[in-house]
Parts: C-alpha cells; sequence; structure tokens
C-alpha cells in the first residue's frame, strides 16, 4: 500500500543527498579559497566531464537521479556524454555531439533569461 510512497521518497532523499553534498563540497571550496565563484563553477564543470570521461558519473546520475543532474556539474555530465555519444560518428561529431546534447538546457538558459530583462529593470549594486 505505501511501498509506492516509500520509492518516491527514497529518490527525494537519494537526490537531496547527493545534491546537497555536491553543494556542500562547493561551499568548502567558497570557505577556504580564494577562487572565483565563476573559476569554481568552470572546476565544478570540469570535474562532471572528467568523471563522465572516466565513466563514473553515469553511476551517480543513475543513483541520485536530478541530484546529480541539477548541479554544474551535471551540465559537464551532459556535455561529455553527448560528446562520447557523438565521437561515434567521428571526429566532428564528438563537438556537434556534445553542444546538442545540451542544447534544450542552453536555450531555455537563453529564452527564459531574456524574458526575465523584459520583466524586470536592472540595477547596479551599490557597496
Amino acid at each position: 500500500m505505501f511501498e509506492p510512497y516509500l520509492e518516491i521518497l527514497w529518490g527525494f532523499v537519494k537526490a537531496f543527498v547527493i545534491g546537497g553534498g555536491i553543494c556542500m563540497l562547493a561551499q568548502i571550496v567558497i570557505n577556504f579559497t580564494d577562487l572565483t565563484a565563476g573559476k569554481i563553477l568552470v572546476l565544478f564543470m570540469l570535474f562532471g566531464v572528467a568523471l563522465q570521461g572516466l565513466g563514473l558519473y553515469q553511476y551517480l546520475v543513475e543513483f541520485a537521479g536530478a541530484g546529480a543532474t541539477v548541479p554544474i556539474s551535471g551540465f559537464g555530465y551532459l556535455l561529455a556524454n553527448g560528446a562520447i555519444k557523438g565521437a561515434e560518428k567521428g571526429f566532428f561529431g564528438a563537438f556537434t555531439g556534445a553542444l546538442s546534447s545540451a542544447s534544450a538546457g542552453i536555450s531555455a538558459a537563453v529564452i527564459f533569461s531574456f524574458l526575465m530583462a523584459m520583466i524586470f529593470k536592472s540595477k547596479s549594486k551599490r557597496n
């Protein structure tokens, strides 16, 4: 009777623990290094690329689902996964595969950013 609900709850728990762990690692890097936010984002994206290149990030995605794909390391995983699949079609496919696998997310980011810029007025931050 409660088994489907427990399975859903367990999926939430796994996503929270893995996603929270990735975010916790990022916060530790922020607190104990002088790296800028941009460098940390690139670092975590490259970790996602490297782990998928080694075939390890896929296990994390299968275990935690959105907990592993939503953080920026998941974007690196997505690019690497697309490049690996595209490379089966040749050298040029490695580049087009990465872009085609991430095109929906990139398009959504551009479209929603444009819409928010049209709705809200930006203001410079005063110190």
